[in-house]
């Protein structure tokens, strides 16, 4: 099975969130492109994509690293066996949590993943640790960006500690700058559009022009 066939397949997988075994049949062997699949993995093959797409796009269009936004989502993953958890919201069903850390515009930096049940805060700092591509400049210059599940001493410590400077804030208190501060400008919800939309759903595609674009570079 050629390697370009096999990761089309591939694709249609994680675009559509469909099961291997309800891949169509002009993929080839569900069963083949799943076991490639596995294989390619363990190779480090997706990462070294990852990075490889990072640092085109970087020389393109430029990674937008001095505000980034962090987030975690719960999805179900009722045939997993690792870094899974009981779901709070889903009767305790298997489930997986995902911290992923995204540059100014959504474009994924890191992912680090947990059971359902573990706390956003637990996953911050290999979050943080995890980036696929090393951040230029000098320390200090970045912004991190996160909800109010990131409150209490221990997460704003680690961010600093990791030189980003932290934006971390209830609803309210950015309805408040949003009204009293001329020119203010919204940051954290392109990690909300790409988290909730990395399971295939095409939310994730409904987002800005360059945000697609910088998605592309994943995807081709």
């Amino acid at each position: 099975m050629p390697p370009r066939q096999i990761f089309s397949a591939i694709v249609y997988v994680l675009r559509t969130g469909c099961q291997w075994k309800a891949l169509p049949r002009e993929f080839g062997s569900a069963s083949a492109v799943h076991l490639h699949f596995q294989k390619w993995q363990q190779a480090g093959f997706f990462l070294r994509l990852w990075q490889a797409g990072l640092a085109e796009y970087d020389e393109m269009e430029a990674i937008a690293w001095n505000w980034q936004s962090i987030d975690g989502a719960m999805h179900k993953a009722p045939l997993a066996t690792e870094c899974v958890g009981p779901n709070p919201t889903d009767r305790r069903k298997n489930g997986r949590k995902r911290s992923l850390l995204v540059d100014g515009i959504g474009v994924p930096l890191s992912i680090v993943g947990g059971g359902a049940n573990t706390h956003d805060v637990k996953l911050l700092e290999a979050t943080l640790d995890q980036l696929v591509m090393e951040m230029p400049g000098r320390a200090g210059q970045y912004n991190l960006c996160a909800d109010a599940g990131y409150k209490g001493a221990p997460a704003p410590n680690a961010v600093v500690e990791r030189d980003y400077k932290p934006h971390i804030k209830q609803r309210r208190e950015k309805a408040r700058e949003k009204l009293t501060i001329p020119g203010f400008k919204a940051r954290r919800w392109v990690v909300g559009g790409r988290i909730h939309g990395s399971t295939g759903s095409a939310n994730c595609w409904s987002a800005s022009k360059r945000q697609r674009q910088a998605t592309s570079h994943f995807s081709h």
